[in-house]
């Protein structure tokens, strides 16, 4: 998944402003505590970061 790919599923089932929001300040169990964006910056793909905000926020199976 490339990153463009996170972004865009990030505002659709956030919205614009919020995916930001949850990128920047929910920490995530599956990523060693880190946020989806610390994670991202730390060269974490993308697709398991979005997988692990699928998880965290318990997002039905056929948005993963």
């Amino acid at each position: 998944m490339r990153l463009t790919d996170f972004w865009a599923r990030m505002e659709c089932q956030f919205g614009p402003a919020y995916a930001a929001s949850v990128a920047d300040d929910q920490t995530l169990a599956t990523l060693g505590g880190r946020t989806a964006t610390e994670a991202l910056a730390a060269g974490e793909e993308a697709k398991n970061v979005w997988l692990a905000v699928c998880e965290a926020f318990e997002l039905p199976s056929r948005q993963r």
